[in-house]
C-alpha cells in the first residue's frame, strides 16, 4: 500500500510540475525512483521492469512521432514516461490482487453504455475498437483482474495527463478514419497491450531459462 501512495503522489504531482514548469526535475525524481526500485527488487521483478521498459520506450516513440495519435506538450516523449509506465503497471498489480478473476469482465461494463454514446454521436468512434480488444484481453489474457484495472487505472492516469495539457490525443485517429476523445475512453487498451505482452515475455523468460538450469 506504501508502494502505491508513492506511486500516486509521483505520477498525480509529477505530471503537474511537468505541465507548470518543466520536464527535468520530473525526469530525475522518476529515473531516480525506478533506479532505487530496481536495486532492492527481486529477480522476478527487475525483469518485469527490464521489459516494461523494453516495450514501452518503442510503443510510446511510435504512437507520438510516427502514428501521430497523440502529442507530448514540448514535443518530444519525456524521460519520465517510459518509467512512469512501470509506475502503473505495478500499480495495477497491487490493486488488481483485490479483484478477482472471475469478476473482472464484470469491472467493465460500465464502459459500455459511454463507448455507444461516443460511436452514436460520432466523436469516439474508435471506442468500440478498443472496447473489443480490452475484453478480450480480459477474457482471454494470462491475467484478468490486471488488465480491467488497467483499463480504469490508465483513464484516470490519462484524465489528469491531459486535462494538464502534458500531452493531446489528436481527435481524428490518423490513417483510420475513426476518431477519439482527449483522452479516449478505452485508451486503457494500450496499457492492457504493454501489459500482455510484459505478461509473456517474462513467463516465457522464466520458463525458458528454468529449463536451461535443469538441462
Amino acid at each position: 500500500m506504501n508502494r502505491l501512495i508513492f506511486y500516486g503522489f509521483t505520477i498525480f504531482i509529477g505530471l503537474w510540475i511537468s505541465a507548470k514548469y518543466g520536464e527535468w526535475p520530473v525526469n530525475i525524481w522518476c529515473i531516480g525512483l525506478f533506479l532505487m526500485l530496481f536495486n532492492k527488487a527481486e529477480r522476478r521483478e527487475r525483469i518485469e521492469m527490464i521489459t516494461v521498459l523494453a516495450f514501452a520506450t518503442p510503443m510510446e516513440l511510435f504512437f507520438s512521432e510516427v502514428w501521430l495519435i497523440y502529442e507530448y506538450q514540448r514535443g518530444l516523449m519525456p524521460l519520465f514516461v517510459p518509467v512512469g509506465h512501470w509506475f502503473l503497471f505495478d500499480s495495477g498489480k497491487q490493486l488488481a490482487k483485490m479483484l478477482s478473476d472471475k469478476v473482472a469482465m464484470y469491472v467493465l461494463i460500465p464502459f459500455i453504455p459511454f463507448v455507444f454514446y461516443g460511436v452514436w454521436v460520432g466523436t469516439d468512434t474508435s471506442g468500440l475498437v478498443m472496447l473489443v480488444l480490452v475484453l478480450v484481453f480480459t477474457k482471454y489474457g494470462p491475467q484478468p483482474a490486471l488488465y480491467a484495472t488497467m483499463a480504469w487505472l490508465a483513464l484516470l492516469m490519462e484524465i489528469w495527463g491531459t486535462y494538464l495539457e502534458n500531452w493531446t490525443w489528436a481527435s481524428d485517429v490518423p490513417y483510420t478514419g475513426l476518431t477519439a476523445w482527449n483522452p479516449p475512453l478505452l485508451v486503457g487498451a494500450f496499457y492492457c497491450l504493454g501489459d500482455l505482452l510484459v505478461n509473456l515475455s517474462v513467463d516465457r523468460f522464466e520458463k525458458s531459462n528454468h529449463i536451461e538450469v535443469i538441462v
